[in-house]
């Protein structure tokens, strides 16, 4: 009796096509096996975290790419609501920003809701693997309960 896969799914929430692109490529060139749904505007990455309307069967995302330059909700707003989510608060949150990583860290974006980490765009392929693999492995770790 198989208990099917427990792959975490990658919610990407990204409004650019060109950075969207990237990233499934980035994916793909790092082997990345894991399922990558993306959301194009907040409002959609608030409905998908929540399971609302048409995302009323969305998986739990086991790790969250947000760019924080989102229309119709604001990035800031969405890891708000993503780290005081009682089934999210410890999922990981990758925020994508054109700004410079330094500025973000400096920021303190919601002083009670912190991002997991920062990669700046464009995003770098190599970079971006390592960290999704980071994560991959922490939660591997934490998870394999006999």
């Amino acid at each position: 009796m198989g208990s099917g896969s427990s792959e975490a799914v990658i919610l990407l929430v990204e409004d650019n096509p060109g950075d969207i692109r990237l990233i499934e490529e980035a994916f793909s060139d790092g082997n990345i096996g894991n399922t990558l749904t993306t959301v194009i505007n907040g409002r959609a990455a608030l409905d998908s975290i929540n399971q609302h309307g048409e995302y009323e069967d969305a998986p739990q995302p086991g790790i969250i790419l947000l760019d924080l330059n989102l229309p119709k909700v604001d990035g800031e707003d969405v890891l708000h609501e993503i780290k005081h989510h009682p089934e999210l608060d410890d999922v990981p949150v990758i925020v994508l920003t054109g700004m410079d990583k330094s500025l973000i860290e400096s920021r303190d974006l919601d002083h009670d809701a912190d991002e997991d980490a920062v990669l700046e765009k464009p995003v770098d392929p190599g970079e971006f693997v390592e960290l999704i693999r980071s994560f991959e492995q922490f939660r591997l770790a934490v998870m394999r309960v006999d």
